[in-house]
């Protein structure tokens, strides 16, 4: 990883208090959703990618496997550091986990104005647009 980034797999017990921080930063105050759509009761069954530069925790994203492929959502970037890559650090972190658990695709629920980001990894709309959290949305899958 460039710029001194790390991104570690953690379960919601041992990473909630960075994980909290930058959704609710991202999510809660910047996109204005509503703490009770945020807080979904999914994240203790989760695993959580966890992004720390120079050791602070900026950027996250989670992920539920269901049957045979991951569910990838909540992804997170705190305000100041977007524009670095980490983004794509996070979605490569993804693809190499759900390949060596063998799953056969990733899905995501991605707001519209970042569907350009997706298919630049091979990711393909397969959902007419919808709101969530009254933000528009799109789904979207990576086959394998």
């Amino acid at each position: 990883m460039k710029n001194n980034l790390k991104i570690e797999i953690v379960k919601w017990i041992d990473g909630y208090v960075p994980l909290t921080m930058i959704r609710e930063k991202v999510f809660i105050e910047e996109q204005k959703v509503m703490p009770q759509l945020e807080w979904d009761g999914m994240d203790e069954e989760a695993i959580h990618f966890l992004v720390y530069k120079d050791e602070k925790a900026i950027g996250c994203a989670r992920a539920i496997v269901i049957e045979n492929y991951m569910q990838l959502g909540r992804m997170a970037v705190l305000k100041e550091y977007r524009g670095e890559g980490i983004g794509n650090n996070l979605i490569e972190k993804a693809v190499i986990t759900a390949k060596l658990n063998q799953l056969s695709s990733i899905h995501i629920s991605a707001q519209c104005h970042a569907i350009d980001f997706y298919k630049k990894f091979g990711f393909k709309v397969i959902s007419d647009i919808y709101l969530d959290a009254e933000i528009p949305h799109r789904d979207m899958r990576l086959e394998f």
